[in-house]
């Protein structure tokens, strides 16, 4: 009777990870309130939207429900089809990234050539290479696991395929991606078996090439200028981080209360999207930081227990790929608040989940449900069902 019952209980037991879906649901709801919050004097001020104070929150509130629609999608798309599609996914996010580069194609926005004009919105190919490039070095670290231990044979091909990424992406410029793909794929690589030596000795390079990257640009030169000492030129390169960590300092323990920002008085520069949490530190105060740090961490070390649980089932790819997913959302995340806290030069990267941006939301969401998804077919197979 006893075994029935427990039989019974694992059978009807959700098939889906209710945490994982509530915490996702949460950072939105918490980013549309403080991107309304964090928008509306800089859309009352501008008359290309009308001087409409809800501009950003409408725009906003689309961007998600679109979202979470190709989401529920992508969650009823099996696994297997997605490490099928990997290498032509990856194949089309490098096409986007061409055309962006194209002139009268590719939109250039404060200076960088980021995004292709769909009338309606403007579409970011980075975010969507951002997952792209995590299914491709899944699939190619599982397809290639028997000369993983090879520089030439498993290593040197994946090299050149990430540079070329990176050469597309300078070329925008947009370095905070190509960080984040960067750290993606090292990470697939390392944790799917990658000959240690092969592995160290990359990591060994990486501030030598890091380095070589900031001497060769003038402006990623200026922007860590202005890291090292914002205060020494306020009103110049250290304008918009010395506004951010002034909204910091305001906010101490629990905030100016929302809605009661300074900074986001057109002082902070992009205070709804890179520098969204500024504003959160300023009217939430550290208690509201603390809170997104926490859902974040928990959303990191639910993805790599639902990349354990699929190595327990021998699904290698699944295992690879929520590992990499859990990698971009750490690493993004840790990148923006860095960035906010004065910790790490300004990158141009947003917030997942919360920040203000249609690509970016999308990609995200279209993460999570992925994510979701692996944990789906995680519980089938320990119920004896096929996944």
């Amino acid at each position: 009777m006893m075994v029935t019952i427990l039989n019974r209980e694992r059978i009807n037991a959700p098939s889906y990870d209710q945490g994982l879906l509530w915490v996702t649901l949460i950072l939105l709801g918490l980013g549309l309130v403080m991107v309304y919050s964090a928008s509306i004097a800089i859309a009352e001020a501008d008359k290309a939207v009308g001087n409409n104070s809800s501009y950003y929150l409408v725009r906003q509130a689309i961007f998600i429900v679109v979202s979470l629609s190709a989401a529920f999608v992508a969650f009823n798309i099996p696994i297997a089809w997605w490490q099928k599609m990997a290498p032509y996914l990856f194949l089309l996010g490098l096409a986007l990234l061409v055309l962006v580069l194209i002139p009268g194609i590719g939109r250039v926005v404060g200076g960088s050539r980021r995004w292709l004009s769909l009338f309606v919105i403007n579409l970011q190919p980075s975010e969507f290479m951002k997952l792209f490039a995590a299914m491709y070095v899944a699939d190619y670290t599982v397809r290639k696991s028997a000369v993983m231990d090879s520089f030439k044979k498993g290593f040197l091909p994946m090299v050149g395929v990430m540079v070329l990424v990176g050469f597309l992406l300078l070329r925008e410029p947009d370095f905070g991606a190509f960080a984040v793909i960067a750290s993606i794929s090292i990470a697939i690589l390392w944790l799917g078996g990658i000959n240690g030596k092969i592995f160290f000795g990359l990591v060994a390079l990486l501030p030598v090439a890091v380095v070589g990257l900031i001497m060769s640009s003038p402006y990623r030169m200026q922007r860590v200028i202005g890291f090292m000492d914002p205060w020494a030129d306020p009103y110049g390169k250290g304008y918009q981080l010395s506004h951010a960590l002034i909204a910091f300092g305001r906010g101490e323990w629990f905030g100016v209360g929302l809605g009661a920002s300074v900074e986001k008085l057109l002082y902070l520069p992009e205070a709804h999207t890179d520098f969204l949490m500024a504003v959160i530190a300023e009217e939430l105060g550290f208690v509201g930081v603390a809170t997104v740090v926490g859902l974040f961490t928990w959303i990191v070390m639910r993805a790599f227990g639902i990349a354990k649980q699929a190595i327990e089932n021998e699904r290698y790819f699944s295992a690879l790929l929520a590992q990499g997913l859990a990698v971009w959302i750490g690493a993004q995340g840790i990148i923006n608040m860095g960035v906010n806290m004065g910790l790490l030069p300004t990158k141009g990267l947003t917030l997942p989940l919360l920040s203000f941006g249609g690509s970016g939301i999308l990609a995200n969401c279209i993460a999570m449900a992925i994510l979701l998804r692996i944990d789906f077919e995680n519980r089938r197979l320990q119920k004896g069902l096929p996944a």
